[in-house]
């Protein structure tokens, strides 16, 4: 697996919210992808986990306080700040985010972020209602005026009971986020640049009543990787995504959507103004043909018959776009006979180019962090080899922007 963070020297900032236990776990994860991290922990940070603790999981000394007489014989804050080619802020309050918009510098994680040149992320933590809350709104425009990096938040149960927008993210989350910011190679940076781009991610769920689904175990991990990595190398990229809990890649217009009806109207509309579309999307084939509306209850019969119509194709129905056609590539997702049928829906549905991936392998494709996949176009294929999904998105955005510019200089 390509190590995008390998050798990186990475400053971790906590802050205080009760999301500061997952920061040794993001330390961890950092690490075991060749990352030297240290840590700032503030005041208080140190009420939620202790400087030991990151220490143990870090192998580096942890920074608390701006005024350490050892550290400020080094002008240690300025070091730190100098030392980093990453800093992350994981969790991030809306307190520090607050000082953070304003400038201030009245701590050792404000004064560094101040003082540093490195990419800064930002993964904010709070209570549902101080996300909503018009101030911090503000706040985090204002960051990512600046340039900050935001990741997330996430939503679902908190702390204090509430469910809503203010989770921080999952460390493997954050860490992803990360590695699709920092893959991009040179050699391919900036060669989408003016070209628009929507590719679709993640599954959809068709409703059978109102508390179950249809759905699949797609993570939409391939098609995200494919849209930070698109917008990293210039492009103007538009994110069609089913539900899943990953975080916007920078520089990309998201829309969610739940059902395959939802999905195909945003992608027909999304494709017609886009030069190409990738539809990444593991799309349900089938929904009810009627929902229920109530929660359906058990009778006395052990089947149970549900009646099922077929949904729209969407990458066909691109495909098949009269006017403001884009290049068109679809996935295929097969447990057998993959390159067959793969062949077969690159005929049928009128592509230019699709992805043929095996997701049978555990080790691969759906909630996989790896993916292995064949390209196939009318005149060609190409075999690219397992690999982590954000260094197969290089990949594969370079062969499709190659037959992109041919096809469009014939």
């Amino acid at each position: 697996m390509q190590q995008t963070l390998a050798n990186k020297r990475i400053l971790l900032a906590v802050s205080g919210g009760i999301a500061a236990y997952k920061s040794a776990d993001l330390t961890r994860r950092l690490a075991e992808r060749g990352a030297e991290v240290r840590v700032i922990l503030t005041d208080s940070a140190q009420q939620f986990i202790t400087p030991l603790t990151m220490q143990a999981v870090s192998g580096n000394p942890v920074s608390t306080s701006l005024l350490d007489p050892s550290a400020e014989a080094a002008m240690g804050h300025i070091e730190l700040a100098k030392w980093a080619d990453i800093f992350i802020i994981a969790p991030a309050t809306a307190n520090v985010i607050a000082k953070l918009a304003q400038g201030m510098a009245d701590d050792l994680l404000t004064t560094c972020v101040l003082a540093t040149t490195a990419n800064v992320f930002v993964a904010p933590a709070m209570n549902q209602q101080m996300y909503k809350n018009i101030a911090t709104r503000k706040n985090i425009a204002t960051l990512k005026e600046h340039n900050f990096h935001i990741i997330g938040p996430a939503s679902g149960e908190q702390a204090c009971g509430d469910v809503g927008l203010g989770r921080m993210e999952e460390p493997l989350n954050i860490v992803a986020a990360i590695e699709q910011f920092m893959a991009a190679k040179p050699a391919y940076q900036q060669h989408w640049q003016g070209i628009s781009l929507t590719i679709t991610a993640g599954p959809t769920r068709e409703a059978i009543d109102p508390v179950r689904y249809i759905s699949n175990h797609s993570s939409g991990k391939m098609g995200f990787a494919l849209a930070a990595i698109a917008a990293q190398q210039g492009a103007t990229v538009t994110l069609i995504a089913g539900p899943v809990s990953l975080a916007t890649p920078a520089g990309v217009k998201r829309i969610d959507v739940i059902s395959a009806e939802q999905m195909h109207q945003a992608a027909i509309a999304a494709a017609q103004n886009s030069q190409v579309f990738i539809g990444c999307a593991a799309v349900a084939d089938y929904r009810m043909a009627k929902v229920a509306e109530q929660k359906l209850k058990k009778t006395g019969n052990d089947d149970l018959n549900l009646q099922l119509v077929k949904n729209p194709d969407i990458i066909a129905s691109v495909a098949s776009l009269s006017q403001q056609r884009p290049f068109t590539v679809g996935f295929a997702a097969e447990t057998h006979n993959l390159l067959d049928y793969a062949r077969g829906k690159l005929a049928s549905k009128k592509l230019d180019m699709i992805c043929a991936n095996d997701v049978s392998d555990p080790e691969q494709g759906f909630n996989s962090d790896q993916n292995a996949v064949t390209l196939i176009w009318p005149q060609g294929e190409q075999a690219l080899p397992a690999q982590s999904k954000t260094a197969l998105a290089q990949q594969i955005l370079h062969h499709v922007l190659q037959q992109f510019t041919l096809q469009t200089k014939a």
